[in-house]
Protein backbone atom coordinates (compact mmCIF):
# COMPACT_ATOMS: atom_id res chain seq x y z
CA UNK A 1 0.00 0.00 0.00
CA UNK A 2 2.70 1.96 0.11
CA UNK A 3 2.35 4.74 -2.21
CA UNK A 4 5.80 6.46 -4.88
CA UNK A 5 7.03 9.23 -3.21
CA UNK A 6 8.17 11.91 -5.26
CA UNK A 7 6.90 10.09 -8.89
CA UNK A 8 3.87 13.30 -8.32
CA UNK A 9 3.21 15.67 -5.70
CA UNK A 10 1.66 14.16 -1.99
CA UNK A 11 -1.64 13.22 -1.45
CA UNK A 12 -3.32 12.25 1.83
CA UNK A 13 -5.52 9.37 2.03
CA UNK A 14 -9.43 10.26 1.29
CA UNK A 15 -10.87 10.70 5.05
CA UNK A 16 -13.76 8.97 5.53
CA UNK A 17 -16.45 9.52 8.39
CA UNK A 18 -15.59 12.20 11.30
CA UNK A 19 -12.49 12.43 13.64
CA UNK A 20 -13.90 14.33 16.56
CA UNK A 21 -14.83 11.63 19.22
CA UNK A 22 -17.70 14.01 20.19
CA UNK A 23 -19.15 13.15 17.17
CA UNK A 24 -18.74 9.24 17.15
CA UNK A 25 -21.68 7.32 17.64
CA UNK A 26 -19.76 4.95 19.49
CA UNK A 27 -22.76 2.80 20.47
CA UNK A 28 -22.93 1.40 17.22
CA UNK A 29 -18.52 0.66 16.97
CA UNK A 30 -18.66 -2.77 15.46
CA UNK A 31 -14.84 -3.01 14.26
CA UNK A 32 -11.87 -1.69 14.20
CA UNK A 33 -9.55 -1.81 11.18
CA UNK A 34 -5.86 -0.67 10.63
CA UNK A 35 -4.34 -0.69 7.72
CA UNK A 36 -0.65 -0.74 9.23
CA UNK A 37 2.48 0.21 6.63
CA UNK A 38 6.03 0.60 6.72
CA UNK A 39 5.69 4.15 7.35
CA UNK A 40 2.26 4.98 8.75
CA UNK A 41 -0.83 3.56 10.38
CA UNK A 42 -4.21 4.49 9.43
CA UNK A 43 -7.14 2.98 11.38
CA UNK A 44 -10.90 3.06 10.69
CA UNK A 45 -13.78 2.50 13.04
CA UNK A 46 -17.09 0.96 11.74
CA UNK A 47 -20.52 0.45 12.66
CA UNK A 48 -22.20 -2.68 12.06
CA UNK A 49 -23.16 -1.80 8.33
CA UNK A 50 -19.57 -1.28 7.48
CA UNK A 51 -19.87 2.13 7.57
CA UNK A 52 -16.80 4.35 8.37
CA UNK A 53 -17.50 6.33 12.01
CA UNK A 54 -14.03 7.64 11.94
CA UNK A 55 -10.66 7.46 10.99
CA UNK A 56 -7.27 8.31 12.98
CA UNK A 57 -3.68 8.62 11.23
CA UNK A 58 -0.27 7.87 12.89
CA UNK A 59 3.49 8.14 11.76
CA UNK A 60 4.31 4.90 13.61
CA UNK A 61 4.56 2.51 10.40
CA UNK A 62 6.35 -0.44 11.48
CA UNK A 63 9.69 0.73 10.73
CA UNK A 64 9.02 4.61 12.94
CA UNK A 65 7.47 2.75 16.10
CA UNK A 66 7.57 4.97 19.26
CA UNK A 67 10.03 2.33 20.57
CA UNK A 68 11.69 -0.53 19.74
CA UNK A 69 9.02 -3.74 19.03
CA UNK A 70 11.11 -5.41 22.55
CA UNK A 71 10.01 -2.74 24.53
CA UNK A 72 6.35 -2.59 23.41
CA UNK A 73 6.68 -0.63 20.21
CA UNK A 74 3.71 -2.27 18.34
CA UNK A 75 1.72 -1.86 21.54
CA UNK A 76 2.25 1.70 22.09
CA UNK A 77 1.45 2.61 18.62
CA UNK A 78 -1.77 0.90 18.45
CA UNK A 79 -2.87 2.61 21.80
CA UNK A 80 -1.54 6.09 20.72
CA UNK A 81 -4.45 5.45 17.44
CA UNK A 82 -6.85 3.18 19.19
CA UNK A 83 -6.63 3.19 22.57
CA UNK A 84 -9.65 6.46 23.05
CA UNK A 85 -11.79 4.13 20.83
CA UNK A 86 -11.35 0.95 22.93
CA UNK A 87 -11.94 3.24 25.81
CA UNK A 88 -15.29 4.10 24.77
CA UNK A 89 -16.47 1.00 23.00
CA UNK A 90 -14.85 -1.72 25.29
CA UNK A 91 -13.24 -4.70 23.71
CA UNK A 92 -13.74 -4.62 19.86
CA UNK A 93 -12.44 -6.64 17.00
CA UNK A 94 -9.69 -5.55 15.31
CA UNK A 95 -8.27 -6.64 11.77
CA UNK A 96 -5.08 -5.66 10.34
CA UNK A 97 -3.78 -5.86 7.23
CA UNK A 98 0.04 -4.56 5.51
CA UNK A 99 3.35 -4.72 6.58
CA UNK A 100 2.39 -5.47 10.15
CA UNK A 101 1.67 -9.64 9.19
CA UNK A 102 5.42 -9.32 7.72
CA UNK A 103 8.50 -11.38 9.28
CA UNK A 104 9.68 -7.56 10.96
CA UNK A 105 6.18 -6.57 12.06
CA UNK A 106 4.17 -7.41 15.39
CA UNK A 107 3.61 -10.88 14.57
CA UNK A 108 4.22 -12.75 10.74
CA UNK A 109 1.19 -13.84 8.78
CA UNK A 110 2.34 -16.39 6.02
CA UNK A 111 1.61 -15.73 2.64
CA UNK A 112 -0.68 -17.72 0.98
CA UNK A 113 -0.84 -18.91 -2.48
CA UNK A 114 -1.94 -17.36 -5.90
CA UNK A 115 -4.18 -18.00 -7.09
CA UNK A 116 -5.75 -16.52 -3.52
CA UNK A 117 -9.60 -15.78 -2.50
CA UNK A 118 -10.81 -13.77 -0.09
CA UNK A 119 -11.89 -16.76 1.98
CA UNK A 120 -8.37 -17.90 1.40
CA UNK A 121 -6.79 -14.37 3.18
CA UNK A 122 -9.39 -15.27 6.07
CA UNK A 123 -8.11 -18.83 6.83
CA UNK A 124 -4.64 -17.38 6.64
CA UNK A 125 -5.44 -15.40 9.55
CA UNK A 126 -3.00 -14.68 12.60
CA UNK A 127 -3.76 -13.69 15.48
CA UNK A 128 -2.30 -11.25 18.43
CA UNK A 129 -3.19 -10.49 21.41
CA UNK A 130 -2.46 -6.62 22.73
CA UNK A 131 -1.13 -5.59 26.06
CA UNK A 132 -4.72 -3.66 26.04
CA UNK A 133 -6.58 -7.05 25.75
CA UNK A 134 -7.26 -6.60 22.67
CA UNK A 135 -6.87 -9.41 19.98
CA UNK A 136 -5.66 -8.50 16.44
CA UNK A 137 -6.35 -10.39 13.45
CA UNK A 138 -3.34 -9.88 11.06
CA UNK A 139 -4.11 -10.64 7.14
CA UNK A 140 -1.82 -12.37 5.16
CA UNK A 141 -0.01 -11.72 1.89
CA UNK A 142 -0.25 -13.35 -1.58
CA UNK A 143 2.63 -15.29 -2.80
CA UNK A 144 2.87 -16.23 -6.47
CA UNK A 145 5.37 -18.94 -6.91
CA UNK A 146 7.88 -19.69 -9.71
CA UNK A 147 11.10 -19.07 -11.12
CA UNK A 148 10.37 -15.56 -10.38
CA UNK A 149 8.69 -15.27 -7.16
CA UNK A 150 5.99 -12.59 -6.69
CA UNK A 151 4.75 -11.06 -3.30
CA UNK A 152 2.21 -8.67 -2.33
CA UNK A 153 1.16 -7.50 1.53
CA UNK A 154 -1.60 -5.27 2.00
CA UNK A 155 -2.50 -4.83 -1.82
CA UNK A 156 -4.29 -7.91 -1.59
CA UNK A 157 -6.97 -6.51 1.28
CA UNK A 158 -7.32 -2.95 -1.42
CA UNK A 159 -8.26 -5.70 -4.36
CA UNK A 160 -11.10 -7.43 -2.26
CA UNK A 161 -11.94 -4.12 -1.55
CA UNK A 162 -12.36 -3.38 -5.07
CA UNK A 163 -14.30 -6.10 -5.82
CA UNK A 164 -16.70 -5.67 -3.83
CA UNK A 165 -17.27 -2.14 -4.29
CA UNK A 166 -20.26 -2.55 -6.38
CA UNK A 167 -22.45 -4.33 -8.65
CA UNK A 168 -20.54 -4.45 -11.75
CA UNK A 169 -17.23 -5.84 -9.92
CA UNK A 170 -19.60 -8.55 -8.87
CA UNK A 171 -20.96 -9.35 -12.22
CA UNK A 172 -17.28 -9.60 -13.67
CA UNK A 173 -15.86 -12.12 -10.58
CA UNK A 174 -19.06 -14.35 -11.21
CA UNK A 175 -18.63 -14.39 -15.19
CA UNK A 176 -15.53 -15.56 -14.54
CA UNK A 177 -13.75 -12.86 -17.04
CA UNK A 178 -10.44 -11.45 -16.26
CA UNK A 179 -10.06 -7.87 -15.09
CA UNK A 180 -6.88 -6.16 -14.56
CA UNK A 181 -6.45 -3.75 -11.38
CA UNK A 182 -3.02 -1.49 -11.07
CA UNK A 183 -1.70 0.06 -7.92
CA UNK A 184 0.55 2.56 -9.06
CA UNK A 185 3.10 3.38 -5.92
CA UNK A 186 6.74 2.34 -4.49
CA UNK A 187 6.65 -0.93 -5.68
CA UNK A 188 3.47 -1.04 -8.26
CA UNK A 189 1.27 -3.61 -9.00
CA UNK A 190 -0.49 -4.76 -11.92
CA UNK A 191 -3.10 -7.62 -10.66
CA UNK A 192 -5.05 -10.54 -12.70
CA UNK A 193 -8.28 -10.84 -11.48
CA UNK A 194 -10.69 -13.61 -12.23
CA UNK A 195 -13.55 -15.57 -10.66
CA UNK A 196 -12.94 -13.01 -7.73
CA UNK A 197 -9.60 -14.45 -7.29
CA UNK A 198 -6.36 -12.97 -7.41
CA UNK A 199 -4.65 -14.99 -10.47
CA UNK A 200 -1.57 -13.57 -10.93
CA UNK A 201 0.29 -10.22 -10.68
CA UNK A 202 3.28 -8.40 -11.67
CA UNK A 203 5.65 -5.77 -9.79
CA UNK A 204 7.68 -2.94 -10.96
CA UNK A 205 9.92 -1.51 -8.45
CA UNK A 206 9.07 2.31 -10.18
CA UNK A 207 8.70 4.85 -7.65
CA UNK A 208 11.50 3.78 -5.20
CA UNK A 209 13.71 3.32 -8.43
CA UNK A 210 12.75 6.97 -9.32
CA UNK A 211 13.67 8.24 -5.77
CA UNK A 212 16.84 6.48 -6.03
CA UNK A 213 17.94 7.87 -8.96
CA UNK A 214 16.87 11.04 -8.83
CA UNK A 215 18.54 11.07 -4.97
CA UNK A 216 21.42 9.50 -5.45
CA UNK A 217 22.60 9.46 -9.09
CA UNK A 218 23.85 12.44 -11.53
CA UNK A 219 20.59 12.46 -12.58
CA UNK A 220 19.61 14.54 -9.73
CA UNK A 221 22.46 16.92 -9.59
CA UNK A 222 21.15 19.06 -12.43
CA UNK A 223 17.07 18.94 -11.12
CA UNK A 224 15.36 21.40 -9.92
CA UNK A 225 11.59 20.70 -7.73
CA UNK A 226 9.49 22.17 -9.75
CA UNK A 227 5.80 24.25 -8.15
CA UNK A 228 3.22 22.03 -10.03
CA UNK A 229 3.70 19.04 -11.51
CA UNK A 230 4.58 19.72 -15.45
CA UNK A 231 2.10 17.46 -17.76
CA UNK A 232 3.71 18.22 -20.80
CA UNK A 233 7.74 17.44 -19.49
CA UNK A 234 5.64 13.94 -18.36
CA UNK A 235 4.25 13.21 -21.57
CA UNK A 236 7.80 13.28 -23.39
CA UNK A 237 9.22 11.10 -20.78
CA UNK A 238 5.96 8.87 -21.56
CA UNK A 239 6.73 9.25 -25.56
CA UNK A 240 10.36 8.62 -25.08
CA UNK A 241 9.67 5.35 -23.32
CA UNK A 242 7.25 4.06 -25.73
CA UNK A 243 8.48 4.76 -29.12
CA UNK A 244 12.75 4.83 -28.43
CA UNK A 245 12.72 2.43 -25.50
CA UNK A 246 13.15 -1.12 -27.20
CA UNK A 247 16.63 -1.01 -25.46
CA UNK A 248 15.39 -0.71 -22.01
CA UNK A 249 15.28 1.74 -19.42
CA UNK A 250 18.69 2.00 -18.88
CA UNK A 251 19.46 3.18 -22.65
CA UNK A 252 17.08 5.91 -22.15
CA UNK A 253 16.90 6.97 -18.52
CA UNK A 254 20.49 9.17 -19.29
CA UNK A 255 18.75 11.68 -21.59
CA UNK A 256 17.21 13.21 -18.16
CA UNK A 257 20.77 14.69 -17.70
CA UNK A 258 21.80 15.10 -21.62
CA UNK A 259 18.75 16.94 -22.47
CA UNK A 260 19.57 19.50 -19.76
CA UNK A 261 22.89 19.46 -20.74
CA UNK A 262 21.97 20.07 -24.47
CA UNK A 263 19.69 22.80 -22.77
CA UNK A 264 16.59 20.46 -24.24
CA UNK A 265 15.10 20.34 -21.12
CA UNK A 266 14.79 22.64 -18.07
CA UNK A 267 15.91 21.47 -14.46
CA UNK A 268 12.55 22.11 -13.23
CA UNK A 269 11.10 20.01 -16.16
CA UNK A 270 13.84 16.82 -15.61
CA UNK A 271 12.28 14.98 -12.53
CA UNK A 272 8.59 15.20 -14.41
CA UNK A 273 10.07 13.90 -17.58
CA UNK A 274 11.77 11.40 -15.46
CA UNK A 275 8.72 10.40 -13.73
CA UNK A 276 7.17 10.05 -17.39
CA UNK A 277 10.27 7.48 -18.46
CA UNK A 278 10.17 5.38 -15.84
CA UNK A 279 6.30 4.88 -16.02
CA UNK A 280 6.07 5.00 -20.02
CA UNK A 281 8.74 1.86 -19.23
CA UNK A 282 6.77 -0.28 -16.64
CA UNK A 283 3.38 0.03 -18.91
CA UNK A 284 5.53 -0.99 -21.64
CA UNK A 285 6.85 -3.89 -19.89
CA UNK A 286 3.29 -4.37 -19.31
CA UNK A 287 1.86 -4.15 -22.69
CA UNK A 288 5.12 -6.51 -23.76
CA UNK A 289 3.87 -9.24 -21.15
CA UNK A 290 0.09 -9.24 -22.23
CA UNK A 291 0.98 -9.11 -25.63
CA UNK A 292 2.36 -12.51 -25.12
CA UNK A 293 -0.91 -13.87 -23.68
CA UNK A 294 -3.12 -12.52 -26.42
CA UNK A 295 -4.19 -9.18 -25.04
CA UNK A 296 -2.89 -5.53 -24.55
CA UNK A 297 -3.23 -2.42 -23.01
CA UNK A 298 -5.07 -0.96 -25.65
CA UNK A 299 -8.32 -3.67 -25.31
CA UNK A 300 -8.00 -3.42 -21.26
CA UNK A 301 -11.12 -2.01 -18.65
CA UNK A 302 -8.47 -0.99 -16.34
CA UNK A 303 -9.34 0.21 -12.11
CA UNK A 304 -6.67 1.96 -10.79
CA UNK A 305 -6.00 2.17 -6.61
CA UNK A 306 -4.06 4.57 -4.84
CA UNK A 307 -3.15 8.04 -4.18
CA UNK A 308 -5.55 10.20 -6.62
CA UNK A 309 -2.67 12.58 -8.12
CA UNK A 310 -0.81 9.58 -8.88
CA UNK A 311 -3.55 7.61 -10.55
CA UNK A 312 -4.15 10.51 -12.39
CA UNK A 313 -0.45 10.54 -13.82
CA UNK A 314 -1.05 6.88 -14.64
CA UNK A 315 -4.22 7.45 -16.92
CA UNK A 316 -2.63 10.47 -18.56
CA UNK A 317 0.30 7.90 -19.23
CA UNK A 318 -1.68 4.67 -20.59
CA UNK A 319 -4.01 7.03 -22.68
CA UNK A 320 -0.57 6.72 -24.67
CA UNK A 321 -1.20 3.19 -24.97
CA UNK A 322 -4.70 3.56 -26.12
CA UNK A 323 -5.65 2.61 -23.14
CA UNK A 324 -8.52 4.97 -22.07
CA UNK A 325 -11.11 3.09 -19.92
CA UNK A 326 -9.60 3.54 -16.52
CA UNK A 327 -11.43 4.01 -13.22
CA UNK A 328 -10.05 5.56 -10.05
CA UNK A 329 -11.60 3.02 -7.16
CA UNK A 330 -11.91 4.86 -4.12
CA UNK A 331 -11.53 3.61 0.01
CA UNK A 332 -10.65 0.24 -1.92
CA UNK A 333 -8.46 -0.42 1.77
CA UNK A 334 -11.60 0.38 3.87
CA UNK A 335 -13.85 -2.00 1.84
CA UNK A 336 -11.24 -4.59 1.88
CA UNK A 337 -10.87 -4.61 5.94
CA UNK A 338 -14.48 -4.85 5.98
CA UNK A 339 -14.74 -7.71 3.29
CA UNK A 340 -12.25 -9.68 5.28
CA UNK A 341 -13.08 -8.78 8.78
CA UNK A 342 -16.97 -9.91 8.01
CA UNK A 343 -16.36 -13.27 5.90
CA UNK A 344 -13.87 -14.20 9.30
CA UNK A 345 -16.85 -13.79 11.32
CA UNK A 346 -15.64 -11.00 13.37
CA UNK A 347 -18.58 -8.66 12.44
CA UNK A 348 -22.13 -9.72 12.64
CA UNK A 349 -24.59 -6.47 11.82
CA UNK A 350 -27.69 -8.34 12.69
CA UNK A 351 -26.38 -9.84 16.01
CA UNK A 352 -24.81 -6.03 16.46
CA UNK A 353 -28.34 -4.48 15.89
CA UNK A 354 -30.24 -6.40 18.04
CA UNK A 355 -28.13 -5.36 21.19
CA UNK A 356 -28.15 -1.78 20.32
CA UNK A 357 -31.77 -2.17 20.09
Amino acid sequence: MKQAGSLTPAGSHPAAGVADAADIDFAHAALIALDWGTSSLRAYLYDADGQVLATRASLAGIMNLPRSAEQGGFDAAFDDVCGAWLAQTGTLPVIAAGMVGSAQGWLEAPYVDAPASADALVSGLVRVQAACGATLHIVPGVLQRGELPNVMRGEETQIFGALSQDANAASVAESGKRALIGLPGTHAKWVVVQAGRIERFHTFMTGEVFAALREHTILGRTMVTPDRPDTEAFLRGVSIAREKGQAGMLATVFSARTLGLTGQLAGDKQPDYLSGLLIGHELAGLDAVLTQQQSSLAAQRLRLIGNEALCERYRLALAQFGCTQVELVKHATERGLWRVASQAGLVNPAAHAARAG
